[in-house]
């Protein structure tokens, strides 16, 4: 079978499977779970295949046109280059763990089939991101995908922050949406094609009449779509969604997508120097506002989604200093540390029975209970906060090295670019080990009673967290063996960036440890231990219970509290965005809403119902004249044609008078 075969294959496997997966799920329900899993598991094979076949040398292609539209033709084609090798393995690996693990987490949800034939179909969607050569069969994957997210997070849509969250996705993702359709076809228009590598020729050629306003249009959709300032608002809520679909839209599908499409058109970006600042500006906000919003958060999922959004700042400040491997190389690493922490948090969220980490401090035992979730969080926790040698530092210090070279030279990019990223990458690791620590502690090391055991995790669940375990721990040493599908050599750190971005991570964690026990020590004792599910319920059900939970007080030992100090309640706000927009747009547009229906009921309505009664007034007087009395009849008749004999008379006289 031809590299071009199998490469087709990658994304119409699951895409396959999702829809016998819709369409055997209430008839064949012992079915659903194989198709959900072998597709996505065959797939993922494949994407390796691929992989091995392509060796990062010469770039696989193929295509045909679909259809003739004009000047500007659509193709259905495929372009496999080295980015798009290894994050197809990406996407198939962490979706094929996610499959694997929804079916121990919701084994009992009745909604389970329609949810997995969804997940098939947003990895289908995404790979055909991946894999196409053509912008606009791009796009179809695209918004595939903020299709598949809305139903996904909104899976509980009996509990209203569910609902809300899956709208709130929907509608922010598509006001980035917008402008990035109108940033492809301006594009095509351009360069005359909507093909990639033809796209590349019109940049390489000069053939790029406004890059500036191309550029801009596209970053509005990248903002929306990886939760880039300022539209990255919707992520920390679409934690309302089961678990496994947070691991999955965090490392390896949606988020990814616009991250990817960057590194994919970076040419086009790159010849623009007012885009490139604006993305590291972009990059820089997202980066340090994010981490502080995660330092002051008390759901432990929400740490992790503005941990997602300041790691994916890592990877748009590697596009703007011009270093598409190094932002490439930090996706493959984050995913594999970030599918992890999601997945081991929904373990937790099942021990716990709830998803609090106030209520997890006044718990004991969680890490005795729990080893697997412990020590797989553990390790994906040192990756998350860049410590060596854990995949986390080698991807993170590639982004330092980047903004430092471009800093000094600007040679990619603008100099001040270049200063803008690694400054704020800096900072950002500062805080990032700080908020890592701090949820490790919260969560592990609680002083309170034991919360009641539910026993052993599935066996589908814990297999999936030491598999993800692997290359949270060992991808970074690997980097020598995957140099060919990048286009340069040496992603590792250097002295200078390892020695700031390490000795700041681990003052970062040595100052929130040392605020925790002067807390803890002071603290009163922990009241007993909230309610929980009951432990025969799933993990899926313990997590919709969990939603319903108020939180528990304020926890007195909290360090992140004591570090933000005055910026904590912001912080924990997320700086107040959600209601900028909706004092801002949200009211405006519901009051221009208001407005049309008061116009459409008062006014409009006002003379329809006029026309209405006018006609009925009128039939009223015709009934009345219709008595069925003959001499009535022939009374009106004689009178009217003596009237209309005085009339004629009138009219003679007048006429000969004239």
């Amino acid at each position: 079978m031809t590299t071009t075969t199998l490469a087709a294959l990658v994304p119409l496997l699951p895409f396959l499977g999702a829809a016998a997966g819709l369409a055997l799920g209430r008839t064949a329900p012992g079915f659903v779970r194989p198709l959900a899993v072998l597709p996505t598991l065959a797939a993922a094979v494949l994407a390796v295949l691929v992989a091995a076949r392509q060796g990062g040398g010469a770039v696989i292609e193929a295509s045909t046109q679909l259809t003739p539209t004009g000047s500007v033709p659509i193709t259905l084609g495929l372009h496999v280059d080295g980015f798009a090798a290894l994050v197809a393995v990406l996407v198939g690996a962490v979706a094929t763990c996610v499959q694997v693990y929804s079916t121990g987490y919701l084994r009992d949800d009745p909604r389970y089939p329609s949810y997995a034939a969804l997940v098939s179909l947003f990895t289908a969607a995404m790979l055909l991101v991946v894999y196409t050569g053509d912008l606009m069969v791009l796009l179809v994957g695209w918004e595939v995908m903020g299709i598949c997210s809305y139903f996904l997070v909104g899976h509980y849509w009996e509990t209203p922050e569910a609902r809300a969250a899956s709208l709130k996705a929907f509608l922010v993702t598509k006001a980035g949406d917008v402008p990035f359709l109108f940033g492809l076809f301006a594009l095509a228009a351009d360069a005359g094609t909507f093909r990639i590598d033809g796209v590349l020729a019109a940049v390489a050629d000069g053939r790029l009449d406004h890059p500036t306003p191309v550029a801009l249009l596209l970053l509005a959709g990248v903002a929306g779509k990886s939760a880039q300032f300022p539209l990255h608002t919707w992520l920390p809520d679409a934690m309302a969604g089961p678990t496994p679909v947070s691991a999955l839209i965090h490392a390896a599908t949606m988020v990814a997508a616009g991250i990817y499409f960057v590194a994919r058109l970076l040419p086009v970006f790159a010849a623009s120097a007012a885009a490139m600042t604006v993305l590291a500006v972009m990059a820089a906000v997202t980066m340090a506002g994010s981490a502080l919003a995660a330092l002051a958060q008390d759901d432990i999922k929400r740490v992790l989604a503005y941990s997602t959004i300041g790691q994916l700042g890592y990877m748009a400040g590697a596009l703007a200093v011009g270093d598409r491997s190094a932002a490439v190389f930090h996706l493959l690493s984050h995913a594999a540390f970030k599918a992890l922490l999601f997945l081991a948090a929904g373990a937790v969220i099942h021990a716990a029975g709830t998803n609090s980490l106030t209520a997890m401090a006044r718990m004991g035992g969680l890490a005795r209970r729990i080893p697997d979730a412990y020590w797989t969080m553990t390790v994906a926790l040192l990756a998350l906060a860049a410590i060596p040698p854990f995949a986390g530092f080698f991807s993170k210090e590639a982004v330092l090295v980047a903004a430092e070279r471009t800093a000094l030279d600007g040679a990619d990019a603008p100099a001040a670019a270049g200063w803008t990223v690694l400054v704020a990458g800096l900072l950002t690791a500062l805080l990032t080990a700080a908020y890592a620590l701090r949820l490790w502690l919260r969560a592990f090391r609680g002083h309170g009673p034991a919360a009641p055991d539910h026993g052993r995790q599935p066996i589908a669940m814990t297999a999936v967290l030491w598999v993800l375990a692997i290359p949270s721990l060992g991808f970074g040493l690997t980097t020598a063996y995957v140099d060919d599908w990048f286009d340069r050599d040496g992603l590792g750190p250097t002295l200078v960036t390892a020695v700031l971005g390490t000795g700041l991570a681990v003052a970062g964690g040595a100052v929130t440890y040392a605020v925790w026990r002067t807390l803890a020590a002071r603290a009163v004792p922990p009241a007993p231990a909230p309610h929980v599910a009951h432990p025969d319920a799933d993990a899926g059900h313990v997590e919709a219970e969990a939603l319903r939970l108020p939180h528990p007080a304020e926890d007195p030992a909290d360090p992140g509290r004591a570090l933000l100090g005055p910026l904590h309640r912001p912080a924990a706000a997320g700086f107040h965005l959600d209601a900028l927009y909706d004092r801002v747009l949200v009211r405006p547009v519901l009051g221009a809403a208001s407005l049309v229906r008061f116009l459409d009921r008062e006014v409009v309505d006002t003379y329809v119902r006029g026309a209405g009664a006018t006609a009925k007034g009128l039939g009223r007087l015709v009934r009345r004249a219709q008595t069925g009395n003959v001499q009535t009849y022939l009374g009106a008749l004689l009178a009217g044609s003596v009237v209309l004999a005085i009339a004629a008379v009138a009219l003679a006289n007048a006429f000969a008078g004239a």
